[in-house]
């Protein structure tokens, strides 16, 4: 059984998240802090800007410094009802009430988007990829608001179910119970996690999303400049909201107002989980504490180490990501080169379908295993992969390996990829090439003790070092910081940080404060 947990990082600059599954990190998202970023599922009244007939599409201002693009086919099945509700209710002092709003022929497949857009007009659209690299956020007409258990449709009149809810007594259950309580105009996708759940809940929740699309509806006014009408909910309890299950076991955070967010996140839609949700309140930052931070070092870089030697080497492209797969110098004597080719590409997998997840690497993916000859290791292989794929909820598709060992991954890319550079400027030398003799590094280091015992009051100090630092200052009886703490009357306290490089050091006063650079 998969362990599952979630460690939330709570700065002052934004929120970092990471999915662990057996202690291991395989998804991390960071939501930076900033104005004026998009989120995938925003909702905009925006303006064509520009119509592209060569393109079949057109590009829409939504208040972005990039324009945004949406295809015709991105107009949805039925644009021309959405239209018809927003041109009226954006030029007309008497609004329309959206379960009297007349549906309108639904679009055909091939069309011209000139025959539906014209510069100038509103349109309402949903942001489905945030703007990468040079482009745009990519856009859709056919809105849709997600919930826990099922994700409102406007202008629709389907009611789809979960294809991995097996019972179809269960099917017919939830079909007929949110029949009955859809207004006019509304169709439904009923999510995996709605099995089992009771009538109440569901009514409750098509309710409130109900109620998210009709105060949409209410910001429709005379159109000036493009407006934001629904903005999806935060980045964490997006994440809650998609991936909360029966076998996520902990939530760890750092902060006490998120913390109460998401515990009345989770008590709302599964009460019985409230005590997975824990308020993390050590001295150590929450992903040291979790062995993340570690994690990530490892992680992210254009080389990743394997077991026994064997490596991968990843590349970015404009057009695609490239991994190569290496042996190194792992070979256990007595294996054939197959024997040996299977057991280093199977390791690599696992790593492969990890990395995919940790950065979000999105796009055609080239992999260049190591050669193999026989067509039933190719096809053990080409099953391991897909296996090890089947809880990326990133859209996938993986092609069976070609006769020159290389295997084609498509990844739905709908936001830009996570990049972490580890390379870090020698706190030390700060880049320039030298530093002094590390044999005086103690000294130097309780030099810097004695001047700040001598200008604090409070005689509490916490040295931070690297954990080897660490461990030679605490050695033996009596230890350095023993020593020190005697000779200068003051209690010090040694704190291990692997983020540290080997001869860096802070010195914080009893408040926490810094006390050097």
């Amino acid at each position: 059984m998969v362990n599952r947990e979630l460690v939330i990082d709570v700065a002052s600059s934004g929120i970092s998240i990471a999915l662990l599954e057996n202690k291991k990190i395989v998804e991390l998202s960071r939501d930076t802090i900033t104005s004026g970023d998009f989120s995938v599922a925003d909702v905009y009244l925006g303006k064509v800007k520009k119509i592209m007939p060569s393109l079949n599409a057109a590009f829409v201002d939504i208040g972005h410094d990039k324009d945004a693009f949406i295809h015709y086919l991105d107009l949805g099945y039925h644009f021309q009802s959405l239209n018809n509700f927003v041109t009226h209710n954006t030029s007309n002092a008497k609004k329309q009430s959206f379960t009297k709003a007349k549906m309108a022929e639904p679009l055909e497949k091939e069309g011209k988007i000139t025959s539906f857009l014209k510069q100038g007009q509103p349109i309402m659209v949903q942001i489905v990829k945030e703007a990468i690299s040079t482009k745009g956020p990519r856009l859709t007409s056919e809105i849709s608001i997600a919930g826990r258990n099922m994700v409102l449709i406007p202008f629709s009149d389907k009611i789809s179910i979960s294809q991995k809810i097996s019972s179809n007594e269960e099917k017919k259950r939830l079909r007929r119970l949110i029949k009955s309580e859809l207004p006019p105009n509304y169709g439904a996708i009923v999510r995996t996690a709605a099995e089992g759940k009771s009538g109440e809940i569901l009514k409750d929740e098509l309710s409130s999303l109900i109620g998210r699309w009709d105060e949409c509806c209410k910001k429709l006014k005379t159109f000036k400049k493009p407006e934001l009408l629904i903005r999806e909910i935060n980045r964490t309890s997006a994440i809650l909201r998609d991936m909360l299950n029966g076998s996520f076991n902990n939530i760890y955070v750092n902060n006490q107002s998120v913390y109460n967010e998401i515990k009345g996140f989770i008590t709302n839609i599964e009460p019985e989980k409230e005590k997975i949700v824990k308020l993390y309140r050590g001295k150590v930052g929450i992903f040291e504490h979790y062995g993340v931070a570690k994690q990530i070092k490892s992680i992210f870089g254009r080389v990743v180490s394997l077991k026994s030697g064997a490596y991968m080497i990843i590349e970015h492209t404009e057009a695609l990501h490239v991994i190569d797969v290496n042996s190194g110098i792992r070979m256990k004597s007595g294996n054939s080169q197959e024997t040996h080719a299977l057991e280093v590409n199977l390791l690599a997998a696992e790593e492969i379908a990890r990395q995919l997840r940790v950065r979000d690497i999105g796009g055609i993916i080239v992999i260049d295993f190591i050669d193999m000859h026989n067509s039933e290791n190719k096809s053990l292989l080409y099953n391991k992969i897909q296996k090890l794929m089947e809880n990326d909820r990133a859209k996938h598709n993986i092609l069976p390996l070609t006769k020159f060992g290389l295997m084609q991954i498509t990844r739905q890319r709908v936001r830009p990829e996570l990049n972490i550079k580890n390379d870090e400027t020698c706190p030390t030398c700060h880049g320039s090439g030298h530093i002094s003799p590390s044999v005086v590094f103690d000294s130097q280091l309780k030099s810097q003790i004695a001047y700040f015992v001598s200008k604090a009051k409070d005689k509490r100090l916490t040295v931070a070092v690297h954990p080897y630092v660490a461990a030679y200052l605490k050695q033996g009886f009596p230890s350095l910081r023993l020593k020190w703490c005697f000779q200068y009357k003051c209690r010090i306290k040694i704190k291990a940080d692997s983020s540290f490089s080997y001869l860096e050091s802070k010195i914080y006063d009893d408040n926490g404060k810094k006390t050097n650079g």
